[in-house]
Order: structure tokens, then C-alpha cells, then sequence
């Protein structure tokens, strides 16, 4: 049996098990299971990976993309360029294991982007600073966007949520919400913007997908915007991390 499975904590809000272990018996895959693994800090994640010799690939959600990293052996270019990593393909050879790193998070991400991307889209708004951010800025940079970074706390290079106003709410077409705010069981949660200087020019794509339509959403929706949610990211992104796992001419 090949076993696949997630880390991150909490996981309550995730879909992976439900979406692998549907695909399994949809697709007829019967050598394949995946697993959920909460994790409260990564203390023990080599433990988890050594001791069950089935396990061939993880997938990596909050807060682990980027504290994950230096327990890797190798990574990919691109989720290296990216600073995280939500994929991570096992493998094990005789008296060594190597753990190898990819981020997929960008191919959901162009996915779901790309078909409501228009030239009138020139600036964006990305807030967070987590590894689901360090995803977005990376495509949003490969699609000529501009973009500032908002963060709770002041860092450089990044702005507050106390910055933004009218003018910059005016000027930003696309707004992205990678934190976990409205994320369940915590749905009431939004980020800290003001909502009413929204307009149907904008467009809202949050990364969270449980719920559907988060309080972010819902409240651009009010507003007039274009309202994107996360599964169409959620989607791709699984797929991706399947052809990974399953790709031969793997590793880096």
C-alpha cells in the first residue's frame, strides 16, 4: 500500500483526505490511502516519515510551508525561488531516505488566475506574509502585476492594514487573501479592511475554500466585486501534487 497524506495544524478545515481518497475510488487507484496528520509543531515530522516505510508523499498546509524546508534534502528551483513548499515526495532507498520538495500551490494559483485576469489588472493587494503569499506574489510577479504585501505587524517591505486607504483600495484591482481569516470553524473572521471602498472593479480571490464563500467574499459580493474562492486552486493543486508523487523522472 502507498500512503499519502498532509501536514499542518489544525486540519479541520481541510478537504485533502475527502478529495484523495474520493479520486482513489473514482479512478479505481486500490494501492493508495492518505491520512491526515496534525501536527502541533514539526518536532516530530522526521519521526512521522521513518516510521512508516508506505509513506511516499506529503502535502504541506499552514503553518508549515516554510518552516518545513530545512528538514528537506532537496528542493525544487522554482518553490525554492517561491521560499515554500506544500509538496514533499519521499523516497526511500536502500539505507537513505531523501525527502525532495516542490511547491504546486503555483499551478493552482495560475488556474484559477488566468481566465478572469484582464489587462485593466494592474496592481494587486496581497494580504498575509505566509507561505500561500510567498505563491501569489511569485505568479503575480510572472504576470507583470504589481502588488504590495500587507502584513498584521510591521515588517520591511510590507504594508499594514492601518495603510490602507481609499487611494490604495482605488488603485489595487486585485485583492488576495492568503491568511486563514474566515477559514472554518472561524468563519465570521475577515481581514481588516474596509469593505465599503470596494466597487464591482474589484476583483476577490481568497485562498481559503472552507467555507466556499468566506466573509471576505461575501462581503465583496455586497460590494459589486468579482469573487473567486479556493477550490479551483484546491483542485489543481491536488492534481499537481499527484503527478509529482507519481512522475519517474522525479527527483530534482
Amino acid at each position: 500500500m502507498r500512503k499519502f497524506g498532509l501536514i499542518g495544524y489544525p486540519l479541520g478545515h481541510s478537504f485533502s483526505k475527502t478529495y484523495f481518497n474520493e479520486k482513489f475510488i473514482k479512478e479505481n487507484i486500490t494501492d493508495c490511502s492518505y491520512e491526515n496528520f496534525s501536527l502541533e509543531n514539526l518536532d516530530h515530522f522526521i519521526d512521522l516519515v521513518q516510521s512508516d516505510k508506505e509513506l511516499c508523499g506529503l502535502n504541506v498546509t499552514i503553518p508549515y510551508k516554510t518552516s518545513v524546508i530545512k528538514f528537506l534534502n532537496r528542493v525544487d528551483p522554482e518553490a525554492n525561488e517561491i521560499g515554500a513548499v506544500n509538496v514533499i515526495k519521499i523516497l526511500r532507498n536502500p539505507g537513505k531516505t531523501e525527502l525532495c520538495g516542490y511547491n504546486s500551490d503555483v499551478t493552482g494559483i495560475y488556474d484559477t488566475l488566468l481566465p478572469i485576469i484582464e489587462r485593466r489588472v494592474r496592481n494587486a493587494l496581497v494580504l498575509g506574509t505566509g507561505g500561500g503569499s510567498k505563491a501569489v506574489c511569485y505568479v503575480l510577479e510572472k504576470l507583470m502585476i504589481r502588488f504590495d504585501v500587507v502584513s498584521r505587524e510591521k515588517k520591511p517591505g510590507c504594508l499594514v492594514y492601518s495603510d490602507i486607504d481609499s487611494s490604495i483600495i482605488n488603485t489595487r484591482q486585485l485583492i488576495v487573501n492568503t491568511t486563514p481569516l474566515g477559514m472554518f470553524p472561524n468563519i465570521k473572521t475577515r481581514p481588516d479592511i474596509n469593505y465599503t471602498m470596494l466597487n464591482k472593479k474589484h476583483i476577490l480571490f481568497d485562498l481559503v475554500y472552507n467555507p466556499e464563500i468566506t466573509e471576505f467574499l461575501r462581503l465583496g459580493a455586497v460590494q459589486g466585486c468579482t469573487t473567486i474562492g479556493g477550490l479551483i486552486m484546491l483542485t489543481s493543486q491536488a492534481e499537481k501534487s499527484w503527478e509529482i508523487w507519481n512522475k519517474e523522472d522525479n527527483p530534482l
